[in-house]
């Protein structure tokens, strides 16, 4: 904020031009004296001038120190039911003996007799707020040259970067004065925008699709602004889930060249960038991951894989392996993506290997859990697109005997089920099986173990190549489970065959 408070800047008869520059020679801060003047002399005339600018405009948006005090003295005695103008507003300066600061009586006798049209009230104030915006990007501008020639060791350029993009988004969104209330009707035509378009599309969905039938019925497809939650525990096949999903959204979208599925940003925290798109293409190639790794593959399998290779690269993903993210380093990078490419989807694996702000971080992890899913969940409003974002579980899940998941069982589970519109587990039953093999006790007989191991065999054909994802919470929706079918040689989950044996 400009303080130069001297009687020639208020004098009404001063050289400045509308931008209060008085010399070619000299570059003032931008800043526009004669609307400050209006829109203050506006209210004084009719307080309820104040109404049209009251929500944007703040003191410290004004140019002069003393236009700043005025201002905010006369939002005070609105804000309590009093009148505003310069008889009540006079002992209120001289109160505190600041009625000279502010330029005396007369002053503010001056500014009253100024006042333009009420109904121009609001387009002054955004004068005023162009011109303080300007003046901030200014100092924003010099405070990035300075941290750039500051050759701090612990401060990486690209965190500069970062924290730059963060400071211009901040700007630009801190005082957006086109939000506030709106009619009802303009909240239903847009439901029935989503209506009409899930109607129109074949699978009848109101989201990005996941081509998991049943799971699309059960959640109506992911919604824009929703907070996804994916948990479960390690092995059950978070990632591959995730990755199938993201894929498939994906391809959905090259080939309907955008009338369904979403651009994807995946933000891989824990694998690489390569390692992710191994499992793809494992998935698209039956070709089994281990074998790629190993270099086992036969001619055929890597013709196969090329094929594969060459049809992903339409296929729009962008995968962020940078690994312990800051939520605010993720949600600049998300924007970005947004400016550039359309995103239409978030993945984050995992949650709790995003890092938050370093006062969060020292106020204790489950703060610092509430902030990140806080974060991510205005993430997904801001960028209007969904979050799915996995999550490990408490190892409490292991000593119960029916180890299928609940949302007590999330780590740190109050935030992420607060903020959460959807949380689901992912849970296989072959995996616990298969570790319960039975053993022959020392004082059993052959044949009761040969009851229990065909009993076992039983169990374990029936899980075979089986997953459950548990709906444990749906803000808009009904709760439940959906079974899918799993290929751990592939990484890949898909539809369960209809005729296959149910659990």
């Amino acid at each position: 904020m400009v303080t130069n408070t001297a009687i020639d800047d208020l004098d009404f008869n001063s050289d400045e031009d509308a931008y209060g520059e008085v010399s070619p020679t000299f570059r003032q801060l931008p800043r526009n004296i004669e609307a400050e003047r209006g829109l203050l002399g506006a209210i004084f005339v009719d307080n309820r001038a104040l109404e049209n600018v009251a929500e944007f405009l703040f003191a410290e948006h004004f140019a002069l120190t003393a236009h700043a005090r005025i201002y905010e003295a006369m939002m005070k005695l609105i804000d309590r039911g009093q009148i505003a103008d310069p008889t009540t507003l006079r002992p209120y300066f001289e109160a505190d003996n600041s009625l000279e600061d502010i330029g005396g009586a007369q002053y503010l006798a001056q500014l009253a007799a100024s006042a333009i049209n009420v109904i121009n009230a609001r387009e002054y104030g955004r004068i005023i707020y162009d011109m303080h915006l300007r003046r901030e990007l200014i100092t924003l501008g010099e405070q990035v040259v300075n941290d750039a020639y500051d050759n701090d060791i612990d401060l990486e350029a690209t965190s500069q970067i970062e924290g730059a993009e963060q400071a211009l988004y901040d700007l630009a969104t801190n005082g957006d004065f086109e939000g506030g209330f709106q009619p009802f009707k303009t909240s239903v035509m847009e439901a029935i925008k989503v209506a009409d378009a899930a109607h129109a599309r074949q699978g009848g969905l109101s989201g990005v699709g996941t081509d998991m039938t049943e799971l699309d019925k059960l959640l109506g497809g992911l919604h824009r602004s929703d907070l996804l939650i994916l948990a479960g525990r390690p092995a059950m096949g978070k990632t591959a889930l995730a990755t199938n999903i993201a894929y498939n959204a994906a391809k959905n979208f090259a080939d309907t060249k955008g009338n369904e599925g979403a651009v994807v940003g995946f933000f891989s925290l824990e694998m690489s960038a390569e390692q992710l798109a191994s499992r793809i293409l494992s998935e698209q190639s039956n070709v089994p991951s281990d074998r790629m790794r190993k270099g086992e593959l036969s001619n055929e399998e890597f013709s196969r894989l090329a094929q594969a290779s060459n049809a992903l690269h339409e296929v729009p993903i962008f995968i962020d392996d940078t690994p312990a993210l800051t939520v605010s380093a993720l949600r600049t990078r998300a924007r970005r993506l947004k400016r550039q490419s359309n995103l239409g989807m978030i993945v984050v694996d995992y949650l709790q290997l995003i890092s938050g702000s370093a006062k969060s971080r020292s106020d204790g992890r489950v703060q610092e859990v509430s902030e990140i899913t806080r974060g991510l969940k205005t993430l997904a409003k801001e960028l209007e697109v969904p979050v799915l974002a996995l999550s490990q579980l408490s190892r409490q899940v292991e000593n119960r005997e029916d180890k299928r998941p609940q949302l007590a069982d999330l780590r740190e589970s109050g935030s992420i089920e607060q903020d959460a519109d959807v949380v689901m587990f992912i849970y296989r039953d072959e995996y616990y099986l298969e570790k319960a093999e039975p053993m022959q006790r020392p004082d059993e007989s052959p044949d009761k173990f040969a009851l229990r191991q065909s009993g076992w065999e039983e169990r374990i054909e029936y899980a075979r190549g089986k997953a459950e994802v548990i709906v444990a919470k749906q803000r808009h929706g009904p709760v439940g489970s959906v079974k899918l079918a799993f290929v751990g040689q592939f990484t890949r989950f898909g539809n369960l065959d209809p005729h296959h044996d149910e659990y």
